[in-house]
């Protein structure tokens, strides 16, 4: 299991980060609220592979990580956050899916210790991973066996 967060894991770019924002779905999970999209589409993938090819299916997920300013004036504490932030999400990386752009905002008010955006971020993935598979099967979805 390859544990780093390289460059193409990361989302950057206008269109990209505008097209989550617009078409994205949204969820929230204690200090975290998430913003994603399956990007189907090579233009959002960055790169020139058909869109039927499998591999445009398996490029690896891309996240991006906000603090805002008006929350935290001071970048030490808007860094710390997100270094915090990334690496919670780069130890737990294997439960999303392939082919996703997510956006990650804090929204708490104070800066909180690591554990706890760690289990914040176990619930926002497992989330996350849960709806594109509801998505993506929607007949399974519908008929679960309660116990």
């Amino acid at each position: 299991m390859d544990a780093s967060l390289p460059k193409s894991q990361r989302l950057c770019g206008k269109t990209a980060v505008a097209a989550v924002f617009g078409q994205g779905k949204s969820l929230s999970a204690g200090c975290l609220r998430c913003k994603f999209l399956v990007s189907a589409t090579p233009s959002a993938l960055g790169t020139s592979v058909p869109l039927a090819s499998a591999s445009a299916l398996s490029a690896p997920a891309r996240v991006m990580v906000s603090v805002p300013k008006r929350h935290f004036k001071r970048a030490v504490k808007r860094n710390l956050l997100k270094r915090r932030i990334r690496e919670s999400y780069r130890r737990q990386k294997h439960l999303l899916p392939p082919g996703l752009d997510v956006l990650f905002m804090y929204t708490a008010t104070e800066v909180l210790p690591y554990e706890t955006i760690y289990a914040n971020m176990t619930a926002a993935l497992t989330a996350i991973a849960s709806a594109c598979a509801a998505a993506r099967f929607p007949e399974s979805a519908d008929n679960q066996c309660v116990e």
